[in-house]
């Protein structure tokens, strides 16, 4: 039986990810604080168990959420969250490109 995913942010100083875990796995964004409002999305993680769920796409959505909270940006260093970004312009405004 599949478990609704849960989501979250660790900062840890300069570093960070986020993370969506769901039946036992954990998919990741990793990001760097560059400025009080910028950070750069630097890597997109998703295990097996969790591939073609959904889970990477969902990640993105929820950073996106997340920043706009926070009134910060996010550079998409990340060739997969970039894809996101091209994928959503209603999420521009969450993006320094």
């Amino acid at each position: 039986m599949s478990t609704d995913p849960s989501f979250r942010r660790e900062d840890h100083g300069a570093k960070g990810r986020y993370v969506l875990t769901q039946d036992g796995a954990e998919a990741e964004i990793t990001f760097s604080v560059t400025t009080p409002t910028l950070i750069i999305a630097d890597h997109t993680g998703v295990p097996d168990a969790l591939r073609g769920t959904g889970a990477g796409a969902a990640l993105v959505e929820y950073m996106v959420g997340d920043v706009r909270a926070r009134g910060i940006k996010i550079v998409p260093l990340c060739p997969f969250v970039n894809a996101q970004r091209r994928k959503h312009p209603e999420w521009a405004d969450a993006f320094a490109t």
